[in-house]
């Protein structure tokens, strides 16, 4: 393997002057730099990176953790996330939280100590010492999708609460007046921001939200299953059901489906975040689709202005309603009787 001495020898400059060029340092002429990029080329050289950070004090590595990997939401998050790092020079190392608080930080303290430039979150909970002598210290970092409030941290989300109120009106229109939420866990901000717009949205249209139609799930299939298995024992179930996450729905449907009952025809069921699956089901899932690639792309924007020490930005993206057939299909008009006419009076 060619080493920087090589580099030089055929290039026939200093050593000093191939880590100039290597360091994108100014100082080097336009003819001195097109010899060395050369002889790089010639060798198949490539720089040690471990060695260059130590010499820059950067490695151009990017921390994520994310609250739960299975969740296709935070797959496809994690994808967008490595796609625009890689364009802006940069590597990604993640770390699954499953929805672990202890799991969360362990991957935090593991990151900083492979000495990220700087670090992607969504919480699990919505406390965190860690994070807090984390941001104190200065290391880089953003929130994306979920945040702690109170902390000066840039936050890059999704805003649910007109496509919450679009699907209660939607629900509405429909004629379902009981209408039940398998919340997230409250410790959350997405969580707690979810339940809130929900019950707000119920308000403006005079429909109450009684206890025993909030489900406390954790945002796993097996929570959604338990909580809509209560619903179904009450002594009068919901029309709707609607899963503040897509786990949670296919959950909530297994039960749906283990009691022998039909979508939409027995109970109707909805979800926040949307997925590919939601297409194929039977019947296919009304959803809230979440921009999930662009709040990727936008997080590692942000995160990179804070390390080259521009001034970052919170972003907060619309979700929207996708409507399918999980909660009915509307009514149709009913076309107008004709206008009356007095009967024609025969000539025989």
């Amino acid at each position: 393997m060619a080493s920087i001495k090589d580099v030089a020898a055929e290039a026939g400059v200093s050593v000093a002057t191939v880590s100039r060029v290597l360091n994108d340092h100014p100082s080097v002429s336009p003819a001195a730099r097109a010899t060395v990029l050369a002889a790089v080329e010639t060798l198949g050289y490539r720089p040690n990176a471990v060695a260059r950070s130590l010499r820059t004090d950067q490695t151009r590595t990017l921390g994520l953790v994310i609250s739960d990997v299975l969740n296709p939401y935070f797959t496809e998050l994690a994808r967008s996330v490595e796609e625009e790092a890689r364009a802006l020079g940069y590597s990604v190392i993640i770390g699954n939280a499953d929805e672990r608080p202890e799991l969360q930080d362990h991957h935090v303290r593991t990151l900083l100590d492979r000495r990220i430039d700087g670090l992607l979150v969504s919480p699990t909970d919505g406390s965190s010492p860690l994070m807090l002598d984390t941001a104190r210290a200065g290391t880089p970092m953003v929130f994306v999708d979920r945040w702690i409030p109170g902390m000066d941290v840039p936050v890059v989300r999704a805003d649910g609460r007109t496509a919450i109120h679009n699907l209660v009106t939607h629900l509405h229109t429909l004629g379902h007046r009981r209408l039940a939420i398998i919340a997230g866990p409250a410790a959350t901000t997405t969580g707690s921001e979810r339940v809130a717009a929900f019950r707000e949205a119920l308000q403006e249209y005079g429909l109450p939200l009684p206890d025993a139609y909030i489900g406390q799930g954790d945002f796993q299939a097996a929570s959604g299953r338990r909580v809509t298995e209560e619903f179904l024992d009450l002594p009068e179930p919901p029309e709707v059901v609607f899963a503040a996450d897509n786990l949670m729905a296919l959950g909530a449907l297994d039960a749906i489906r283990a009691r022998g009952l039909r979508v939409p025809d027995d109970i109707a069921l909805a979800a926040f975040d949307d997925i590919a699956w939601f297409v194929h089901t039977d019947p296919p899932i009304t959803a809230i689709a979440q921009p999930t690639p662009e709040l990727g792309r936008a997080a590692v924007r942000a995160l990179v202005d804070r390390i080259e020490g521009r001034p970052p930005q919170s972003v907060t993206l619309p979700a929207r309603l996708v409507v399918r057939q999980s909660c009915g299909e509307p009514v149709p008009p009913q076309p107008s009787p004709p206008p009356h006419s007095s009967p024609q009076r025969s000539n025989t």
